[in-house]
């Protein structure tokens, strides 16, 4: 399913590749982390945790939601990675890998239907009845 989501010539999966293939060196390369692949990979890494919904307690119900739910597994990632690294992060990298973080989840969602996709995927199967049985069930309950 992530190749619905991100192609593998695509930044985010090249630095999920990289770092995962060269986790016990990934980070030597570089005087300080690198911002740009530690964020792709977050990205990807959180698109990847909301796929599998093992820890998904509360499904979004709107594309805001989503964004939301998304953006705190990408941050999980960036925290991740960050403790993992020798490598020390730069005066204000927190903040711009959180903004490339942030930019990546948008552009994916914006692409074809992958917000409405991703929405669905999680949805308890009684929130997919037919619209006549959920104006019947409205109409029983009457407040006064």
């Amino acid at each position: 399913m992530m190749d619905r989501l991100f192609a593998p010539q695509s930044a985010e999966a090249q630095a999920h590749t990289h770092l995962t293939e060269n986790w016990l060196t990934w980070d030597q390369d570089h005087p300080s982390l690198n911002e740009t692949v530690a964020a792709a990979c977050a990205t990807y890494q959180a698109f990847q945790r909301y796929l599998n919904g093992s820890d998904l307690y509360l499904v979004p119900r709107r594309r805001s939601d989503l964004e939301g739910v998304l953006k705190r597994y990408a941050y999980d990632g960036i925290h991740n990675t960050i403790a993992r690294s020798r490598s020390p992060l730069e005066r204000g990298g927190y903040s711009r890998m959180c903004h490339l973080v942030e930019l990546s989840i948008s552009k994916v969602l914006n692409e074809n239907d992958n917000a409405a996709f991703l929405l669905e995927l999680h949805r308890p199967r009684h929130e997919a009845r037919s619209p006549k049985f959920a104006s019947a069930a409205r109409s029983m309950i009457k407040i006064k």
